[in-house]
């Protein structure tokens, strides 16, 4: 069974940063891309970032370039989102996804497991 655990959300001022954190078991982690995705409430979810199954290839949305880091340990079976310069508009419920393909893909029909979600408010 694969499961995922997201960690880190919370409040946090505009302008402050937050680390997110998933771990994930039940798949053979090294071989599959990682993606983080967000919703906030009435809006769909949408693309945050995506990493590669060896790390070595990223991609972000427009709209975190430049203030968000995806990263993974493959040893770990974990990946982590550093968000920096937060924006009240980042205000959402984010989700770790696992891919079913190797490359960062954004789009979300390329992922099949979701974790549960954790919730990140950022007040301005």
């Amino acid at each position: 069974q694969v499961q995922l655990v997201e960690s880190g959300g919370g409040l946090v001022q505009a302008g402050g940063s937050l680390r997110l954190s998933c771990s994930v078991s039940g798949r053979t982690f090294s071989r599959y891309a990682m993606g983080w995705f967000r919703q906030a409430p009435g809006k769909e979810r949408e693309f945050v970032a995506a990493i590669s199954w060896s790390g070595g290839g990223t991609n972000y949305a427009d709209s975190v370039k430049g203030r968000f880091t995806i990263s993974r340990d493959n040893a770990k079976n974990t990946v982590d989102l550093q968000m920096n310069s937060l924006k009240p508009e980042d205000t959402a419920v984010y989700y770790c996804a696992t891919s079913r393909q190797t490359y960062a893909s954004g789009n979300r029909y390329n992922y099949d497991y979701w974790g549960q979600g954790t919730q990140v408010t950022v007040s301005s």
